[in-house]
């Protein structure tokens, strides 16, 4: 029933073939699955436990998420089948964050009632109820490994994971669901467990805003973007903090059932329709923290009151009356960034607020001090995954 037998070897000295059959078939004598002919389109899950059969080991299951062409277990693609429901399945922990679980769940909750068709479940590693981090006991429907076809697995975070090392049993639970499942999601600091399991090497992907250097230093494979909303790269999704969770739900709503009805259940949760994933957490100004250095604050203050005058390190320089290397050395040594990434983080704030307010792009790139619309579609590419034009009319959307 399921394709894939011996898995080839990689070839010397280059990279590793492609360990994915041309042609792989879901398993028949289970109904939630539907039958693929051929490859479905986009990248598809690296799944290697045959769900109508016995599972791999736990080390299997390490090796297959960093050297998954060294594992020669059958692979599978879940698709969803027409008239089944979407199975959600939230992987939760003793400390994790209620509303990291309770936001999505009431997106995905209120999208049933306007047509959608989600099954929603809570499992812990252990299978026993759990204490959330406002003290409510939420109990579970199981472990992971009772769960069967998962369409979306969404990991919860919580303030343990960014200070403590990560259980193993919380990196065994995103190894068995993983691998089944259409998308794997993480909210807030669920992106550590995520990175611990191998989820995230060689991927964009974000996290609270206060946690973001931790990440990125503790899993440097990692691109870390600090300062969105959610990411999206290769059917792994990571969001900011908390609320941030429920603007990644409604994200996928929309593409699971279109914009008319998360439209409906934004208007119903009196939500954004909807902030898009590259929107800033929150401006330049209350990013950092004010700096010690007086010269330094005289900076800051003067950049973020008026970005559109020239910034540049040397006439920043002569303002503060310091030499360019060493309003370099202060902007490193506090702030942990560079004069010109300051200078641009602020004009691209001051961007969006211009473009938030229904001004147009050229205003909104001279009033912000990018000289121009290119330039500031340059930046705001790099920076937010979207042109100008494409934030300013997602950004029009709002529910009243």
């Amino acid at each position: 029933m399921f394709s894939g037998g011996r898995a080839p070897r990689p070839h010397a000295g280059g990279k590793p073939p492609d360990p994915r059959p041309p042609r792989c078939f879901a398993a028949l004598a289970d109904p939630r699955l539907a039958l693929l002919g051929d490859r479905a389109p986009g990248p598809p899950p690296r799944c290697f436990a045959a769900l109508a059969g016995p599972r791999p080991g736990i080390a299997g299951r390490r090796l297959a998420a960093s050297q998954p062409w060294r594992v020669p277990f059958p692979r599978v693609f879940v698709c969803h089948a027409p008239g089944v429901a979407r199975e959600v399945v939230f992987v939760v922990f003793d400390g994790m964050t209620m509303l990291d679980v309770s936001g999505p769940a009431e997106v995905f909750a209120e999208a049933n009632k306007a047509g959608a068709d989600y099954s929603i479940s809570y499992v812990s590693p252990s299978g026993d109820a759990v204490m959330t981090s406002v003290g409510i006991r939420l109990g579970v429907d199981g472990t992971p490994a009772d769960v069967r076809a998962p369409d979306t697995v969404v990991v919860a975070g919580g303030d343990v994971l960014a200070t403590h090392p990560i259980s193993p049993e919380l990196v065994d639970a995103v190894l068995v669901l993983w691998p089944l499942a259409r998308r794997l999601v993480s909210i807030c600091t669920g992106a550590f467990v995520l990175a611990a399991a191998g989820a995230l090497s060689g991927r964009r992907a974000t996290t609270h805003w206060r946690r973001a250097g931790r990440l990125g230093r503790g899993y440097p494979d990692v691109e870390v973007v600090a300062d969105a909303i959610f990411v999206e790269d290769r059917g792994v999704f990571t969001s900011a903090g908390v609320s941030a969770g429920m603007d990644l739900a409604l994200a996928l709503v929309e593409r699971d059932y279109g914009a008319d009805l998360a439209r409906a259940v934004a208007r119903d949760l009196v939500m954004f329709m909807q902030r898009p994933g590259g929107q800033s957490q929150f401006s330049a100004p209350l990013r950092v923290r004010a700096p010690r250095a007086s010269v330094l604050r005289e900076v800051v203050d003067l950049v973020s009151a008026q970005p559109a005058l020239d910034h540049s390190a040397r006439v920043l320089a002569a303002r503060a009356g310091v030499s360019a290397r060493h309003l370099a050395r202060l902007f490193a040594t506090e702030m942990d960034t560079t004069p010109a990434r300051f200078v641009e983080q602020v004009r691209l704030d001051h961007a969006k607020v211009l473009l938030d307010a229904g001004h147009g792009v050229a205003r909104a790139a001279r009033e912000a001090g990018f000289g121009s619309s290119e330039t500031m579609r340059r930046v705001f590419v790099a920076r937010l995954g979207v042109s100008p034009s494409e934030y300013r009319s997602r950004m029009s959307g709002t529910v009243g």
